[in-house]
């Protein structure tokens, strides 16, 4: 059997997986490190952190597995996207890199906006311009610190680094570099337009490849430190959602997946590029060469449970430690006594701002309709509801598009929620399903990696071979039709306290 390699570069940690050929995974090792934040509002890692994670953990898994070296077919890369990692005429990394959720760019927001035109700039890069994507990290780099822009020669994103330390070589592909902002998307290669706008030198970027072909091949002394063998292909990858996305096998027409993390993520694949003028969701080119994917952001997904968790759910806590379960599960079960519509409690989950539809920073989460009856397990399916209806609104910007979403997969830890994956079904109008393998993005590279290595002949391919469904929850109709109840009123809601956020954002005490 060959073996594949996949190594997801995270925000938290690198976890690096072996797979034989059909999926299976082997050996799992995951290595942690910091997050720095030098003021309010930023975030940045050392780039030498993710390599020795990457180095330790794949010489790990190459050691426990007992593999031979020689089986290992290929790698693939995944990772968090949107990083800025500046390396001078020497390849020494210039600073840290300042990561996706780093939030000092404003001011590059409206530069970049104002140089290439809001209009322009969502044809061609099919995104408005935002503080998280890599462009304004360079614009504010430029701006801000003149000594490091000048030492600068090449620009790469964070898995890209990793694959300059395993191959030598300077390449990145369709689906991470879309969140640059400076890719055409249309045309899947870097925007000359955009670039002499922002007073970009292309130089400075790597080859766009498309993400299962084979960008270079493992150093010796790379070998040498990690036990592969010399010559190992190393393919594109993708940044971790179109890696999650070809792991839970959603690389068709009419496949789609939800993410409920920290944030939530509905991801649909389109072999017809479709841009939302509104800015509302993200179009990225995916990692299934000559296709697309539309993103819509819940900002405070898991992130909302999780906050009432820490605040509020002491006792299920304390209970859970004591029964040795998982407190989301007795959380689940709370709320799953509590009829649809939270008895007429409805939350807005917007704890950190939203991004779709309203892309507003302002607005802040509420409960609305509370009252003394209310308990805490009301609050409770209240949030999940709350979750629920602001992935709904992702749904809806997808479909206007006229984008087919009837074939959806639930991941994230989120996910692992029966009662969650049933609102999301009765809410979405079909089945919600999960996969019997759990990796994710790792597997999704991997299975790019086994394109690459010719073991496959397409992605979609290897996705058949591989993804299986694992748990099914269909749509129940009397619950739509309760759902849909509520979702009418929770629609109106924004639109209506708009307002009153702004107001509050600007209040001076």
């Amino acid at each position: 059997m060959a073996y594949l390699l996949g190594v997801d570069i995270g925000t938290s940690g690198t976890k690096t997986v072996l797979f034989g050929e059909d999926g299976t995974p082997v050996v799992s090792v995951l290595y942690e490190y910091p997050l720095y934040t030098p003021q309010n509002g930023y975030a940045e890692q050392d780039p030498a952190d993710w390599w020795n994670a990457c180095v330790n953990s794949i010489r790990d898994v190459v050691a426990k597995s007992g593999v031979p070296a020689e089986e290992i077919k290929g790698i693939g890369l995944s990772g968090q996207m949107h990083g800025l990692v500046m390396l001078d005429g020497d390849n020494n990394v210039i600073r840290n890199s300042i990561i996706w959720c780093d939030q000092r760019t404003s001011k590059e927001v409206v530069e970049i906006t104002e140089k290439v035109g809001h209009d322009r700039l969502l044809s061609i890069t099919a995104n408005p311009a935002i503080t998280g994507f890599t462009a304004a990290k360079i614009m504010w780099v430029k701006n801000n610190e003149p000594q490091n822009y000048e030492k600068c020669r090449h620009i790469l994103l964070p898995k890209d680094y990793i694959r300059f330390m395993l191959t030598g070589e300077y390449a990145t592909e369709v689906s991470d570099a879309s969140g640059m902002q400076l890719l055409d998307i249309p045309k899947r290669d870097w925007s000359d337009e955009v670039l002499e706008k922002l007073g970009i030198d292309k130089s400075l970027l790597a080859k766009v490849y498309e993400s299962p072909e084979i960008t270079g091949t493992v150093t010796k002394a790379v070998a040498q430190a990690t036990g592969l063998k010399e010559g190992t292909p190393v393919v594109g990858g993708a940044g971790d959602n179109a890696a999650a996305a070809v792991g839970t096998g959603v690389v068709e027409n009419g496949k789609a997946f939800t993410t409920i993390g920290s944030s939530g993520v509905v991801f649909a694949h389109t072999s017809d590029i479709s841009i939302d003028l509104k800015g509302r969701v993200h179009t990225f080119c995916c990692a299934v060469p000559g296709c697309w994917h539309v993103m819509g952001v819940t900002q405070s997904a898991g992130l909302s449970l999780k906050w009432f968790r820490d605040n509020f759910a002491w006792g299920e806590m304390e209970t859970a430690l004591s029964m040795g379960v998982d407190p989301y599960y007795l959380m689940d079960k709370e709320a799953d006594s509590v009829p649809i519509g939270a008895n007429k409690l409805l939350y807005m989950p917007y704890l950190n701002g939203e991004r779709t539809p309203h892309l507003d920073s302002n607005v802040r989460g509420a409960f609305v309709g509370l009252s003394s009856m209310h308990k805490k397990k009301d609050l409770l399916r209240a949030v999940m509801e709350g979750v629920s209806y602001s992935l709904r609104d992702c749904v809806e910007v997808i479909r206007e598009m006229g984008i087919d979403v009837s074939d959806m997969m639930a991941c994230g830890g989120g996910g692992s929620s029966p009662l969650w994956r049933q609102m999301l079904a009765d809410l979405y109008g079909c089945e919600v399903k999960t996969t019997a393998n759990k990796e994710g993005p790792a597997l999704g590279v991997a299975l790019l990696a086994a394109v690459g290595a010719g073991i496959y002949s397409s992605v979609p391919e290897a996705c058949g071979a591989v993804i299986k469904p694992d748990k099914v929850q269909k749509p129940i109709e009397e619950n739509s039709r309760q759902y849909e109840k509520v979702y009418a009123l929770y629609k109106k809601l924004y639109p209506a306290m708009k307002a009153n956020y702004d107001e509050l954002a600007a209040l001076d005490i």
